[in-house]
């Protein structure tokens, strides 16, 4: 008997959080989830748009941060730091979303092995990185944009990581506002084309 619609989303949503959180964001494809799923791939192409889309439905965002970008873009550089900063905490700023990412994470673990960090942070920065971050500096014509979005994008995972995950004082008992504070100066400065990166030549391959 054929799935109802309500189902076959959610089996594919299921198996999606697994092996994303599994196997890392960057070597789980579309083909490979339909497959795990049961179903042929253009069923999963026509839910979700593309993967990053059906991450974003895995790991329960709020919403989709690709959807995001064109308010990022539009003011131009200025403030730039700042708005990658307040959109990167958005993704994990429920509880019930930082708790499903650990849940997932540690699926198959023995009770006291602790949380595998690097199983809950690596597909979330590497979503973050390839989805929004660069494609963000590449429309901005930000130079050096891959160098740039993987540095941005490996410190901003580890404010994460210590503020909502690893819960390591005092950065984890700051207001959201002072995260913003201190962290949307890196961030800028990273993004600043003006100010060239340290090794005096071209980064990107």
């Amino acid at each position: 008997m054929a799935q109802e619609p309500e189902q076959e989303v959610g089996g594919i949503v299921g198996v999606a959080r697994s092996m994303f959180l599994n196997s890392g964001y960057a070597r789980t494809t579309i083909k490979s989830i339909a497959a795990a799923a049961g179903v042929a791939p253009t069923v999963v192409s026509n839910l979700y748009s593309n993967k990053e889309a059906l991450f974003a439905a895995a790991m329960s965002f709020p919403s989709d941060p690709q959807k995001a970008i064109p308010a990022l873009v539009a003011p131009g550089i200025q403030g730039m730091g700042e708005r990658l900063v307040r959109a990167t905490l958005q993704l994990v700023a429920d509880q019930q979303v930082r708790e499903d990412l650990v849940k997932a994470a540690n699926a198959g673990r023995s009770f006291n092995s602790g949380i595998d960090m690097f199983a809950v942070i690596k597909p979330l920065s590497d979503y973050f990185q390839s989805a929004v971050v660069d494609r963000a500096l590449v429309l901005m014509g930000i130079p050096d944009a891959r160098i740039r979005g993987a540095l941005i994008s490996s410190y901003l995972t580890g404010v994460i990581s210590y503020r909502y995950f690893l819960k390591i004082e005092p950065l984890s008992s700051l207001s959201q506002e002072q995260v913003v504070a201190l962290v949307s100066p890196v961030v800028q400065d990273l993004l600043d084309p003006t100010k060239p990166l340290p090794g005096g030549g071209k980064w990107e391959k």
